[in-house]
């Protein structure tokens, strides 16, 4: 965009129940065994073929489209995803700038709105910084180590903005911020956390920080697991072909994110070579009196274009390219949580491998194999079904984003289109000299 950022709003010199697991106590006929698993979850090809569900029952169709029609006929799917009633609203907006002696820093209301019993209140408003999401980021990666934990955008490097003061960048990140909350508010388990509660209602986060809550999950405890160097056999078909789908996955969403921001600013440079382009016909209309009325209306038209390949280079990077970025580190989250599966896997197998070589001294099952188990199954439950979800609000997010882009492009040669055409008459009515 053009034109010095516009600054932001500045406030001075100031300075600054455990809830039960929905998935824990899923049967095992509704899971399947724990290490049985599904053969071609994610599959890219053979998927569509194979009746496939998560242990709620729902059917997955998570492949791959072969062409941009079946895209399409995808793209039409999960118009509904917020079927159910909703409890837990939260929005973040008002960006302000803060100075400080030691520091400059942004902060942004962060606004609830609720029916749940959880919570004192039907509303709060309290204000937070970057470094407060990434303590909440930390905090449900620590609690709910089954679960994806939504991305945070990244805390320096937004590549194209170099002032992270401008009212572009802090909008471009409470855009961010603001998605990572409702993800998080969308969750069945996450939006349930004792540290999402807080995060949301505590006038000083800054005294939780320091004395940290005084309830861990259970769950969190039972993840710091040490599996003395043993390692997984093999991950089970459904989660390598997680595994696969997410690796090839990111690799193209990588691609595409480097050859839009490439577009990008080759646009912004054909930018500044038109905004010289348009004043020569100007300049030259000024010599040719019988020419003046056309290469005026060439400099418009070359000025209107200006305007509307800039619209669309901003909506490129504001909408665009954000969303990429979120999907990327999106399939990284979801890499970690795999990797922590495996883990508690790999501490399954060596604890059956000891109970294995002990069996004659101890004919039972120990009871921290079974947790073990449980933990494993619970693993595997949980992940299935944040995948769902995350496939879900995949399918939903990028269908908005192709059709916008489409819609941004059709009306930036539609003004083009328009602004040649309108210099068409001018040529049309003059007379000829004889």
């Amino acid at each position: 965009a053009a034109g010095a950022p516009k600054p932001l709003p500045s406030s001075g010199p100031k300075s600054l129940r455990e809830m039960p697991h929905p998935l824990a106590t899923s049967s095992s006929e509704e899971m399947g065994p724990a290490l049985t698993p599904s053969p071609d979850l994610l599959l890219p090809r053979s998927v569509a073929d194979k009746d496939l569900s998560l242990p709620n029952g729902t059917p997955v169709d998570t492949s791959s489209p072969a062409s941009s029609s079946s895209l399409l006929n995808r793209l039409q799917l999960d118009d509904d995803l917020d079927g159910e009633t909703r409890d837990l609203f939260v929005t973040v907006d008002d960006p302000k700038k803060h100075v400080c002696t030691m520091e400059t820093y942004i902060t942004y209301r962060v606004t609830t709105k609720t029916t749940r019993a959880e919570f004192d209140l039907p509303e709060y408003s309290v204000r937070r910084r970057y470094q407060d999401f990434d303590w909440l980021r930390n905090k449900l990666e620590e609690s709910q180590p089954t679960h994806l934990i939504p991305p945070l955008p990244e805390k320096f490097v937004v590549k194209g903005v170099v002032d992270r003061f401008s009212e572009e960048f802090v909008e471009t990140r409470r855009k961010a911020l603001d998605k990572f909350l409702k993800r998080i508010t969308d969750h069945p388990v996450l939006s349930f956390n004792e540290h999402f509660n807080v995060f949301l209602t505590a006038k000083d986060l800054n005294a939780y920080k320091k004395q940290g809550m005084a309830l861990l999950s259970k769950m969190g405890e039972s993840v710091k697991y040490v599996t003395g160097g043993y390692k997984l056999r093999s991950r089970p078909l459904e989660f390598a072909a997680i595994g696969e789908y997410l690796d090839t996955f990111s690799l193209k969403l990588g691609t595409i994110d480097r050859i839009a921001q490439r577009i990008i600013k080759e646009q912004l440079e054909y930018l500044v070579e038109l905004r010289e382009y348009g004043p020569v016909y100007s300049t030259w209309g000024g010599m040719e009196v019988e020419l003046s009325e056309p290469l005026e209306g060439v400099s418009a038209c070359i000025g209107n274009c200006c305007t509307a390949l800039e619209e669309l280079s901003e909506d490129m990077t504001e909408d665009f390219l954000p969303v990429l970025r979120e999907y990327i580190l999106y399939s990284e989250s979801m890499k970690n949580v795999l990797k922590k599966r495996d883990q508690v896997q790999a501490e399954y197998e060596a604890k059956l491998e000891a109970v294995a070589l002990k069996k004659e001294d101890r004919p039972k099952v120990p009871t921290d194999v079974e947790k073990c188990q449980d933990r494993v199954e619970c693993f595997n439950a949980d992940l299935k079904a944040d995948m769902e979800r995350w496939q879900n609000n995949k399918r939903q997010d990028f269908r908005q984003l192709l059709m916008g882009m489409a819609d941004k492009n059709i009306q930036y040669y539609e003004k083009c289109l328009t602004a040649w055409e309108s210099i068409i008459p001018l040529l049309q009515d003059k007379p000829e000299t004889k």
